[in-house]
């Protein structure tokens, strides 16, 4: 993997005013609509009161993959009701001066809930736990294509406003390799189904098989969905519904992204989704378009307060810059790649790297966006039995100005 050189800031808080032509000091729900694709005024600062939820040092104490989903299915920010977090690859047992004890484990994928925002520590970690009171996996393949090596790697997720359930979307996977995090093979999708009301370790949930997993030219090039979810619904929250809910993938080896739709009383109803083909919404899923590159596995897009829309990513997949595009629809085009900040991780120790950025919107405040981004080891599983707390989300807040 060849990962970008930068200088690297090492300033807790940092400041990228980027001077450009905009709009006079208007309050952020009057910003008049803004047709820009190329440039974005605002200020990045980082976030340590989140960044520190998450160094724990007994049970959870690491893992990857984080999304955030609404209970009440408003994601608009500002919204900072009680927020479901899903995790995937995690750590969890007792942390001593930085080194994980023995006898700790790693899952699959496990969830917290958190209710409100910092300063405020309302978070709670939750995982599974077998008969004998051991970690376990909290969502693991069952499903009739499901492998009996297969594991989840859990993307996006959201409650759907047609019939309370909360969808996520999940990407069958399994290691090709023994104490190698980077020897795996991605190979299908499923769509869990969490009743409405249902509390982990959701033992009432359902899983199905999905058409997602798409075939490219080559096995190198298949693309994947459920990366990003945006409900762009009036119950929602968006600021232009228009009743779909949008759901975003990459073609992983081309870093490159995929939109498709659907209304969301259709959401389990395959043959009813619609797949953008660069042009227009098409029933063939073959036709999908690569609509922008240099984007990572894990994403988001949410609406910005002039009416465009943000893509989110850590720039070229796996690298020290988090990155945004803009656009104006959720399936663009979108404009060249924003750097909204450089990680100082892999300055202070080459082995770890960042990934996976991505927008929490609803946690967000008003005209800003908080986004967090993940680190590993290239050397996790050695790394990871001294540099126990390296494993975790880091955050940041990127304010928009006008």
């Amino acid at each position: 993997m060849s990962l970008l050189k930068h200088n690297f800031i090492k300033e807790i808080i940092i400041a990228l005013a980027i001077t450009v032509p905009f709009f006079n000091n208007i309050h952020a729900q009057s910003w008049p609509k803004n047709t820009d694709t190329t440039t974005l005024k605002f200020t990045t600062v980082t976030a340590p009161e989140w960044t520190s939820l998450f160094v724990r040092n007994s049970g959870w104490f690491g893992a990857d993959g984080i999304y955030s989903i609404p209970l009440n299915g408003n994601d608009k920010p500002g919204n900072h009701t009680k927020t479901l977090l899903i995790f995937s690859d995690t750590m969890i047992g007792d942390v001593v001066n930085d080194i994980p004890q023995p006898g700790y484990v790693l899952v699959h994928n496990t969830c917290a809930y958190v209710d409100g925002v910092p300063p405020n520590d309302h978070i709670h970690f939750i995982y599974a736990k077998d008969k004998n009171g051991k970690p376990k996996t909290m969502f693991s393949p069952n499903t009739p294509l499901a492998g009996p090596k297969d594991f989840y790697w859990l993307g996006d997720g959201f409650v759907n406003p047609a019939n309370g359930k909360t969808y996520i979307n999940a990407f069958k996977v399994k290691w090709l390799k023994d104490n190698d995090a980077f020897a795996f093979d991605e190979h299908g999708t499923s769509l869990i189904i969490i009743p409405k009301g249902s509390k982990p370790p959701f033992i009432d949930q359902q899983q199905k098989d999905t058409p997602f997993f798409i075939p490219g030219k080559t096995p190198d090039d298949y693309g994947v969905l459920g990366s990003a979810v945006f409900v762009n619904t009036k119950s929602a929250g968006a600021p232009n519904p228009d009743g779909y809910i949008y759901v975003y993938g990459t073609r992983p080896k081309h870093l490159s992204l995929l939109v498709a739709r659907v209304l969301p009383q259709d959401y389990e109803t395959f043959s009813k989704w619609r797949y953008w083909d660069g042009k227009t919404w098409t029933a063939d899923i073959n036709r999908i378009a690569e609509v922008t590159t240099r984007v990572s596995h894990e994403l988001s897009v949410s609406p910005l307060p002039d009416g465009r829309y943000a893509l989110v990513f850590q720039t070229d997949g796996l690298g020290n810059n988090v990155g945004l595009r803009l656009g104006l629809s959720p399936q663009g085009p979108f404009g060249p790649v924003i750097n909204l900040y450089t990680a100082p991780e892999n300055s202070e120790n080459k082995n770890l790297v960042p990934y996976n950025a991505k927008a929490h919107t609803n946690l967000s405040n008003p005209n800003e966006l908080l986004i967090s981004y993940n680190v590993i080891s290239l050397d996790f599983f050695n790394d990871i039995k001294r540099l126990g707390h390296h494993y975790h989300p880091r955050f940041i807040r990127v304010k928009l100005q006008q």
